[in-house]
């Protein structure tokens, strides 16, 4: 059986009990308890001012009363207060998100101070692993130092032994030669898979070319001889200015600007052919004008392209070389953590821009696809809309994401992986009005085939 609660409520505690209960309590306690809860008998009169002058007066002088005065206020954070400024140290390594600016803040620095510091400019690029200096002498600007002898052209027949890491441009730059030569002398083409231990061809069989005569050193400043007359070509190497060429050859800067056609305007590039004049006052016979080679060509296994696509190509290769990229360590670093931070496969990413590259960060092709992952600039403009932000190919980091970007949207609207690969080389629309052209198959075999490789 249940027992129903009775409707009768518990006698509520009447003031002689509430009056005990707080009997011993310090009388300090019973006197604040008092003014808490005062009787209503014993609340003063309140005069109500009889005007409104009279009212606000009476409201400004109590709020004045309630005003802390300024004297008492302290104006400065005490010395326990204030955050540790930690100190700088001599150098500092580059961490991702790392600017200048951000690094001279955290150490209490001088941002313009630390970029003279570094002999670094405001647009200079900084990247992960660098190491910069946070205190010390600003170090003075290098010399350009003298640029090696170039290497002699291979005799006919010679092979090289590819390594890990190498790719077809750097095989054909290290010996002198041309690409294309390359790939003539060993039926390869710009997407042509080498690995370590293949024997590559880096002469055609023909007498090698007669090297051009060495050039005559630059006198020294102790020195009363008259350098020889010197008459032939030199490849200009990176860091290279006219003025050092001029000099290391023992030519007049205007000798030298006449003899190739040139101004003091002129923008020479590494991989230029220039003539060396003869000597000062020896009467040598005009030179022709030298042929400048482009740093990017014009046209490539058989494709010509526009000349203004071309002279866009060559700026952005003349940009890169003149920036500090990461090396392709880094920068393959960079692209695979890209692709984790985009849901992408990384081993796919590095597939494309192993292919792509070689993860070189300075390359140009003749259709003007930029940097690491060869992204054309409609491209660039495409990838840009697709992550909300521009996109700047030149910059390392962007140039990753744009096509890690590329990369992700193929993926989702392709109908399978090998299709979406194709679309990176050939077009999506191409490929799917056309289907795959016989390189493009090519082409994924060897994305698929790198990838294995990054797994």
């Amino acid at each position: 059986m249940t027992m129903s609660r009775s409707p009768k409520q518990p006698p509520r505690p009447s003031l002689p009990m509430i009056a005990a209960t707080t009997a011993a309590l310090p009388a300090v306690v019973m006197s604040s308890l008092a003014l808490a809860q005062p009787a209503a008998a014993e609340q003063p009169a309140r005069a109500v001012p009889a005007t409104l002058a009279a009212a606000m007066k009476a409201q400004a002088a109590q709020a004045t009363a309630t005003v802390i005065p300024a004297s008492s206020v302290s104006t400065t954070v005490p010395a326990a207060f204030k955050p540790a400024q930690p100190s700088a140290p001599a150098e500092y390594t580059i961490a991702r998100g790392d600017t200048i600016s951000g690094i001279a803040g955290k150490f209490g620095l001088n941002t313009g101070e630390v970029l003279k510091l570094n002999n670094l400019q405001p647009n200079t690029i900084i990247y992960p692993g660098q190491k910069i200096k946070l205190s010390g002498a600003p170090a003075a600007p290098a010399a350009p130092a003298a640029a090696p002898a170039p290497a002699a052209a291979p005799a006919g027949g010679a092979t090289y032994t590819v390594k890990s890491g190498d790719t077809l441009g750097a095989i054909a730059a290290r010996h002198n030669v041309s690409l294309s030569d390359v790939f003539s002398w060993n039926n390869l083409n710009m997407r042509s898979i080498i690995y370590p231990g293949q024997k590559i061809k880096v002469g055609g069989g023909q007498p090698a070319p007669a090297a051009p005569a060495a050039a005559a050193p630059a006198p020294l400043a102790n020195s009363s001889a008259t350098p020889a007359p010197s008459t032939g070509s030199y490849t200009v190497k990176a860091g290279d200015t006219l003025s050092a060429i001029a000099s290391r050859h023992g030519v007049k800067l205007s000798e030298l600007l006449s003899a190739n056609r040139m101004s003091m305007t002129s923008v020479i590039y590494p991989g230029n052919k220039l003539v060396i004049p003869g000597a000062s006052g020896q009467g040598a016979a005009p030179q022709p004008a030298a042929t400048v080679t482009p740093l990017v060509p014009s046209t490539f296994l058989g494709f010509s392209y526009p000349a203004a696509v071309v002279s866009s190509a060559n700026a952005n290769k003349a940009l890169l070389n003149a920036s500090p990229v990461p090396s392709r360590a880094e920068m393959r670093n960079i692209v695979g953590d890209t692709a984790r931070r985009m849901g992408v496969d990384p081993s796919l990413a590095l597939a494309f821009a192993h292919q792509e590259s070689g993860f070189d960060q300075r390359a140009v092709s003749p259709a003007n696809a930029i940097g690491t992952m060869q992204v054309i600039p409609t491209s660039g403009q495409w990838a840009s809309d697709l992550v909300g932000r521009k996109l700047n190919l030149l910059d390392p980091y962007d140039n990753a994401t744009a096509g890690v970007a590329i990369i992700r949207q193929l993926l989702a609207t392709s109908k399978d992986q090998d299709t979406a690969i194709a679309g990176y080389y050939q077009g999506q629309y191409s490929v799917s009005k056309y289907g795959m052209y016989d390189d493009t198959k090519a082409y994924v075999a060897a994305i698929k085939a790198h990838q294995k490789n990054f797994r």
